[in-house]
Parts: C-alpha cells; sequence; structure tokens
C-alpha cells in the first residue's frame, strides 16, 4: 500500500470483489472459507446433494452446531459432482472463480476430472488450495487422516496428558484449524504474488506438517534429554525450564499462573507473604525453580487455596503478573470483552434459532467490519448464485434442479436467499 493511500480506500474490505469456491467439509476448509468470507470475499459453499458430512453429524435441530460457526457469510449450492451435468456447470463456476479450496483425500478431485492441471488449463488465474492429512506425496499420502489420527502421528498425543496418566488428545480440534489457518495463508499469498505475475497457483497444505511447529517446546525438552522421548508434564512446562507454570487450586476452582520473567516471581513472592521463600535456593531463578517445579507448586497451591477465583486473579493483577481463572465454556460464550470488540455476535439463526457466533479473528484497520450471517442453509442460494455468477435464469436453474444437478430448498422459498 502506498503512502498516498487515502483513509477511504481502508474502508472497503479487504477480499471485497474475490469469487471463492469452497468445496470444504468438517473443520478444516470450512475455516478457511470462513475467514475469506469474513474478509469480503465471495464465498460459495458448494456440497453434494445430500449436504457435507457436517450436516449429518446431528444435534438438537437435527444439524450440527459447529456447521453454523463456521460457514457464517458463505452462500450456499448443493451439486452433483459426480454427473456430466453438474461437472460442466462446475467448470463454468470455475472459470469465474479466484479461489479454489477442497480438502478431501488425495486425488478425489482428480478421480471427478476436476483436478488443478484441468481447472487451471481452463483458469490459469485459479488459485488451487488444498489441505491434506498427510500431503500429496510421500510414503503417508494415502493414509486416511482425522484430527485424531494426526494428532496421534504427530507426536502431540505423546505429550499431551496427566504425568503418570495414558497420552491423551487435546481437547479442541487443533489440527483440523491449523490446517484451515494455513490454508487461508497459503492462499492469501498466492493471491499477492498473483498480482504481480497474472497468474495462479497450486497450493497445498498438510495438517501434519502444520502441528510440527507447535511442539517447539517438547522439542526443546527432547533436546535437552539426548533426544529421547520428553515426559508427559500435565500442566507444567513441558521442557521444566520455567516454574511457576501450571494450574493451581482456589476455593472455587481454579487459576492459571505463568512467571515468565523473574520480576512476575519477585511480585509473585511478596503478594504470597509466605515466609521463607526468598531465602529458598531452590527458588533462586527461573532455571532452578523449572528444576524444583514441584516444590514451587505446592507453595502457589498453599497460598491459592485459600481463596477464591476473583480474590487471586485481583491480587495478581493489581501486581502485573500473568494469570487467568480457568472459565467455563459458557462462560467464554458470555466475555464481556469479546463481546464489546465484536468478536462474539449474538445471532438469530434460521436453524439453530438464539446464538453466539464468532466473528473472525482477522481485523484490518479502518474497515467497517462486515455483519455477520448465518450460514446457509443446503442449496439457499442456489438461483442468486447462478444468476450472480453466470447470469443464468430461473428458468434455467428450474431444469438443472428438475434433472437432479442441483438441489435447493422447499419450492416455495428456494428462489430466495440472503442478500451480502
Amino acid at each position: 500500500m502506498s503512502s498516498t493511500t487515502q483513509p477511504a480506500d481502508l474502508a472497503r474490505h479487504p477480499l471485497q470483489g474475490l469469487r471463492v469456491l469452497d468445496l470444504g467439509q468438517i473443520y478444516n476448509g470450512p475455516y478457511a472459507g470462513f475467514l475469506l468470507a469474513m474478509a469480503g470475499a465471495d464465498v460459495i459453499k458448494i456440497e453434494p446433494l445430500s449436504g457435507e458430512a457436517l450436516r449429518a453429524r446431528g444435534g438438537m435441530t437435527g444439524l450440527a452446531f459447529s456447521m453454523g460457526i463456521l460457514n457464517s457469510n458463505k452462500r450456499g449450492i448443493a451439486m452433483d459432482l459426480k454427473s456430466e451435468a453438474g461437472k460442466e456447470l462446475f467448470i463454468k463456476l470455475v472459470q469465474e472463480a479466484d479461489v479454489l479450496l477442497e480438502n478431501f483425500a488425495p486425488g478425489a478431485m482428480e478421480r471427478l476430472g476436476l483436478g488443478a492441471e484441468r481447472l487451471q488449463q481452463l483458469n490459469p488465474r485459479l488459485i488451487y488450495a488444498s489441505s491434506t492429512g498427510y500431503g500429496l506425496s510421500g510414503p503417508d499420502r494415502d493414509n486416511l487422516a482425522m484430527d485424531l489420527t494426526i494428532q496421534a502421528y504427530s507426536g502431540i498425543m505423546s505429550i499431551n496428558g496427566p504425568v503418570d496418566g495414558p497420552p491423551l488428545k487435546t481437547g479442541p480440534a487443533i489440527a483440523d484449524f491449523l490446517g484451515g489457518v494455513h490454508l487461508y495463508a497459503g492462499i492469501a499469498t498466492a493471491l499477492y504474488e498473483r498480482e504481480i505475475t497474472g497468474i495462479g497457483r497450486s497450493v497445498e497444505i498438510a495438517m501434519l506438517e502444520t502441528t510440527f511447529p507447535v511442539l517447539s517446546t517438547s522439542l526443546t525438552s527432547m533436546y535437552n534429554l539426548g533426544g529421547k522421548q520428553p515426559p508427559r508434564r500435565g500442566n507444567s512446562h513441558p521442557a521444566s525450564a520455567s516454574a511457576p507454570y501450571g494450574v493451581y487450586t482456589t476455593t472455587d476452582g481454579h487459576v492459571a499462573i505463568i512467571c515468565v520473567r523473574e520480576v512476575h516471581w519477585q511480585r509473585l513472592v511478596t503478594v504470597m507473604n509466605q515466609p521463607g521463600v526468598e531465602d529458598n535456593l531452590h527458588f533462586a531463578d527461573q532455571k532452578t525453580r523449572g528444576k524444583y517445579g514441584d516444590e514451587v507448586d505446592e507453595v502457589v497451591n498453599a497460598w491459592s487455596c485459600k481463596l477464591n477465583k476473583a480474590e487471586v486473579v485481583e491480587l495478581l493483577r493489581a501486581h502485573n503478573v500473568p494469570v487467568a481463572p480457568v472459565r467455563t465454556i459458557p462462560e467464554v460464550v458470555e466475555d464481556p470483552h469479546m463481546h464489546s470488540r465484536g468478536t462474539l455476535h449474538r445471532v438469530k439463526h434460521p436453524e439453530f434459532g438464539d446464538v453466539v457466533l464468532p466473528h473472525s479473528p482477522l481485523r484490518f484497520e479502518g474497515e467497517q467490519r462486515v455483519s455477520l450471517q448465518p450460514s446457509p442453509r443446503l442449496g439457499e442460494h442456489t438461483y442468486k448464485v447462478l444468476d450472480d455468477w453466470l447470469g443464468y435464469d430461473a428458468a434455467t436453474v428450474d431444469a438443472l434442479l428438475e434433472q437432479g444437478t442441483l438441489a435447493a430448498p422447499d419450492p416455495r422459498d428456494r428462489r430466495a436467499g440472503h442478500e451480502q
């Protein structure tokens, strides 16, 4: 951006005018599509006639709530990509698109005759973005991959969990979302290059490879142990390099406390005001405290267990010691801070009712953020998208619906759709 750019230029959405075909399923691909949509792109979610896999996971409404979280601000089409008519229609959409993203198994699109090579011949400016579990090459390429199996294969499970317990997956689906974030980053990078060259590029993300950097502390521990497997450390520092570092008991729950710098520890000691702590040689510096972490935890727990969460947090925040209460999911959903920043929105969703949904974590200075629109029903925007992208009239779309190439909601309202 040049120094002469006027403030009014910043008001537009960064990806405004970008056209995206989102074939993502479950979490990985859809999250990348969500980030694109919330940055202003026109993201068309393309599903099979029966809907993508996440729709079938059910819930109180018969539809997985995560479907609503990950597909806000997208427009929806359902089409049969196995039929010749469906492939023909899809290719026409591709020729109008800037980006196509998918997270199918390797070779799935090629088997349909819709692989990157063919599509980029038809549209040389197309960014074709693919996310798989193990990548499009290598001996593990065709192994089935889900968040759970990637967590196991990546080593994450081996270092997660109680010290004396079994390996554990993380609560959140971190491999899926690491993949989604990296897929978005790859797309954004390729779009920047296209501005220079005018030519698209294929972008590949392997979920396994996105998990390796998050093991940095555990890799440090392995290095310090001469290449041996680091033990599971529960809530303690993975490399035993810092203490206090963990979760401590209060009268009504738990708090997380970490002293990254020496001054944090000194402030904590002042607040705790426990005899003998300042003179204990086991607490002399961060490295030594890490070695004697169990002793440090005993001291901190002996203090924190006499107070409630709010008291501990208030005291330590007043003294600039890193601390946070361990909150429940319902507490987080009602978080005043994220609501005030517009991160969380109260939405009346047509399928889920009154719910709280997230906006994108990405913020752009000066932008009036896009308003959050509910996720589409299966095929909800069929008529509008095909009109906008291809100039199809209602009769043409009716014919495609009749022959089973497309699916749309009830005929009485299927020509309707969110105007975005």
